[in-house]
């Protein structure tokens, strides 16, 4: 199975920074969002991050305009259909996700392998509802795409060795690394990542500590490049709240029941970095602890 053209839905963080890597790789890029505002900020976006790449010496400046030119987008979903392979990258709730496929899947060629950049949903599942479980596969990356190396392939129960074969060679063009993951609530990375996060919450909820010294105590005591309050705010609050719900949800144990502070500032709309309030505000010069 051969894979030259690569459908992205979804022009947000995640879509864009995947549609930068496909198309810096080689790949010819259709991007499709639902907002055909967000397709121009994507766009812009791409531009300048491929721009510092250039000014870091990382690429040249005709890797920049080559990966430029072999990215297009559309307003229209079904357009993807013709792509060898697509990436769902919506957002993370699994109706939102069941209906870009379910319009879609009618548009696709026979040989088309679809994917999800889902960081918690069952793939499984997923998969049930399409036409292709055989050819479906979940394909997250890490944000932002990028700076990091790692991409976390996730068999459905039904998915055949090809596309898990093809779906490997593509992460090695790309210049990544594929950590093999099984079909469980989460994965790897946010099984482990998410429940550190929400415990941090509880720390903050519960009087332990404030913003600042929970996150220079793992900053400084465990060498972590950011504070997980840090990090949940660059994330995303609503994204952080969505997978520990899968996880409590999906294995049925109280220890990833998520923090009532956490679901209180996804309640108020600070959801972090991308609405400038979260654990910390985003509206001067430096952030500031909003607790």
């Amino acid at each position: 199975m051969k894979v030259e053209t690569v459908g992205v839905v979804g022009a947000g963080q995640m879509g864009n920074g995947i549609a930068h890597v496909f198309a810096l790789s080689g790949y010819d890029v259709l991007l499709t969002d639902v907002d055909a505002a967000a397709l121009d900020r994507a766009l812009a976006t791409i531009g300048r991050n491929l721009d510092r790449q250039v000014s870091r010496e990382k690429i040249s400046p005709s890797d920049r305009d080559a990966a430029m030119e072999r990215l297009k987008t559309t307003p229209t979903l079904t357009e993807l259909g013709q792509s060898d392979l697509v990436i769902e990258a919506a957002t993370e709730r699994e109706s939102v996700k069941d209906a870009i496929f379910a319009e879609l899947v009618p548009a696709l060629k026979p040989g088309t392998i679809l994917t999800s950049n889902t960081s918690s949903i069952s793939i499984t599942r997923l998969a049930s509802k399409t036409d292709r479980p055989e050819k479906f596969l979940g394909f997250h990356f890490m944000n932002p795409v990028p700076v990091m190396s790692l991409v976390e392939l996730i068999r459905g129960i039904a998915t055949d060795e090809a596309t898990f074969e093809t779906c490997m060679e593509v992460v090695s063009r790309l210049g990544k690394t594929a950590a093999v993951a099984e079909d469980f609530p989460a994965f790897i990375v946010n099984r482990i990542l998410m429940p550190m996060i929400n415990e941090a919450v509880y720390v903050l909820y519960e009087g332990v500590g404030d913003v600042r010294s929970i996150d220079k105590a793992m900053k400084l005591g465990t060498n972590h490049p950011m504070g997980p309050l840090e990090l949940a705010d660059f994330i995303g609050l609503d994204t952080c709240l969505a997978i520990m719900n899968v996880l409590h949800d999906g294995l049925a144990d109280t220890k990833y029941r998520p923090c009532p502070l956490l679901t209180k500032y996804v309640e108020a709309g600070w959801l972090g970095r991308k609405t400038g309030r979260g654990f910390y505000d985003y509206s001067g010069d430096e952030p500031v602890p909003t607790r």
